[in-house]
């Protein structure tokens, strides 16, 4: 298994570098965006960990930035219905962290911004990532839940404004933003922050 490379940037095209290393022996990786825009430039030194995708018809080799990002995809393509390209087009859209924040807040529907995944695909991988990305060690695990059970303030606070007749979709980036704001709050004081913010909202359309 190939799983760090370093040496030399030397060509660009696409989604794909070529890495040179010290011993003259180049390697193909295809990149995230965000790691591909963050490129060094040609003839300058480039190291990237790496993983191996071995299939039927080819072997491809993908490079990342931090070796948390690498873990972040070898979970994915461990998720069947998820391929390497897929996975890619994940994390080129969100870090692990983003993937972390959309466990802890449920919110499944955010996997439909990348290109070929639909809300069926969103779900299956959702519940996937659920089980298998260690989301309690994750900074949003603190903002959003104030030391608790990681994502019980945000569901809790959700699922109280809905016995209330609030709509999850009116009030989800509402409570987000409280809770990045105020990450001590508790449940009840999350929520009663919540119903003055939602109360000074329909008073302002009034207006």
């Amino acid at each position: 298994m190939i799983a760090y490379l370093e040496g030399m940037q030397a060509e660009v095209w696409g989604s794909r570098c070529l890495l040179v290393t010290r011993g003259g022996v180049g390697y193909e990786l295809s990149l995230p965006s965000h790691t591909l825009s963050a490129l060094p430039g040609r003839g300058q030194p480039l190291a990237l960990y790496t993983s191996l995708v071995v299939r039927e018809d080819a072997q491809e080799l993908y490079g990342f930035a931090t070796f948390e990002e690498r873990q972040t995809f070898e979970v994915l393509i461990s998720i069947s219905k998820v391929g390497a390209r897929t996975a890619l087009g994940i994390l080129s859209i969100f870090r692990p962290d983003d993937l972390r924040r959309i466990v802890l807040e449920d919110d499944v529907l955010a996997l439909t911004r990348v290109s070929g995944i639909g809300k069926k695909t969103a779900e299956h991988v959702f519940l996937e990532l659920k089980y298998k990305l260690k989301v309690e060690d994750a900074p949003q695990a603190a903002v959003l839940t104030g030391g608790s059970r990681p994502g019980s303030v945000f569901r809790d606070v959700l699922d109280g404004l809905a016995n209330l007749g609030y709509g999850e979709d009116e009030c989800a980036a509402l409570v987000r933003t409280i809770l990045h704001e105020e990450p001590d709050l508790d449940v009840s004081g999350a929520l009663r922050a919540a119903l003055k913010a939602l109360a000074r909202g329909r008073q302002g359309q009034q207006d």
